[in-house]
């Protein structure tokens, strides 16, 4: 295992990233996306067995964990962010981890590049309508009428309670008292930070602009046909289980695996979730030099 190093870079904007690094920069890259309301500090109990396999790069994205906030907040935006992060850290073909907030700025980076991705691990990761459950009804609205009485329905959340429930809502009282509440309340404490209420605001207006891309991913998906892990909690309190079958149409190859956990899996399976990973970045490598070599005796 290689020990993981933090630090700030610089964007041109002036911008400064805060970005864990693990691993030697010879094996292909990793690229961990973490979601709503957390920071890389998700992939705690994954990334020094993950440096064994790949170079690690788990990003806090603007305005999350110790990141600074940009200007303007859209998944956009935030995809042209780590572009710009991984150019500086000179990273070529990586694996992209997608979690919840995660999927938008990975498809970004996905489809800018896809000639770069070696696969993609999809963890409560949503890309089809099919993933809309109830708890997107306010959501919704304010995506279809963005007034001031359906903000504050869209934005109820943004609250200590709405922090806590992200990990532990839904899911059964003997998984969720394994997840400690000090990463709720990390997590709040950075939210109140300047600025960050402000981007979780304009992060949940420009998630419906995402979700109106669903069609031109899909296209993706089905053209490009990326290698694929999946590794979903099935107590998810926010994304519909229904949308794991999408998935699994729009990837028919790729390999899922469902928990008994909940929305932040890796707060309470960690373990066979980075043995799944290890075994899917492994394998994956093994199939592209038999690919390589069979292109070169041909």
């Amino acid at each position: 295992m290689h020990a993981a190093t933090r630090q700030r870079l610089r964007l041109s904007g002036g911008t400064e990233l805060s970005v864990i690094t693990a691993g030697e920069a010879s094996k292909p890259a990793i690229l961990l996306l973490h979601g709503f309301p957390s920071s890389a500090r998700t992939f705690r109990e994954v990334i020094p067995a993950l440096s064994q396999a790949a170079y690690v790069i788990a990003p806090d994205l603007p305005g999350f964990g110790e990141s600074d906030v940009l200007p303007s907040a859209s998944f956009p935006a935030f995809g042209r962010a780590i572009l710009e992060l991984l150019d500086q850290l000179a990273i070529g073909p990586r694996y992209i981890y997608l979690h919840d907030f995660g999927a938008p700025v990975g498809f970004h980076i996905a489809m800018q590049a896809p000639e770069e991705v070696l696969g993609l691990i999809v963890q409560n990761a949503n890309a089809h309508r099919t993933g809309f459950g109830p708890e997107y009804a306010a959501t919704q609205a304010y995506w279809s009428r963005p007034d001031p009485e359906n903000e504050a329905a869209a934005t109820a959340h943004l609250t200590y309670e709405g922090t806590r429930d992200q990990y532990i809502a839904k899911i059964p009282p003997d998984v969720a008292k394994r997840i400690p509440a000090e990463v709720w309340e990390e997590d709040w404490r950075m939210m109140q930070l300047p600025g960050r209420l402000d981007t979780q605001r304009a992060l949940i207006a420009d998630y419906g602009n995402y979700a109106a891309r669903f069609d031109a991913i899909g296209e993706y998906l089905a053209r490009r046909q990326p290698p694929a892990l999946m590794l979903w909690g099935r107590h998810d309190a926010f994304f519909d289980l229904t949308e794991v079958l999408s998935w699994m149409q729009a990837l028919p190859r790729m390999e899922a695996h469902i928990f008994d956990a909940g929305h932040f899996l890796l707060e309470t399976h960690a373990a066979p979730a980075v043995s799944l990973m290890l075994d899917f970045i492994k394998g994956s490598q093994r199939e592209r030099k038999g690919t390589r070599a069979t292109d070169d005796a041909g």
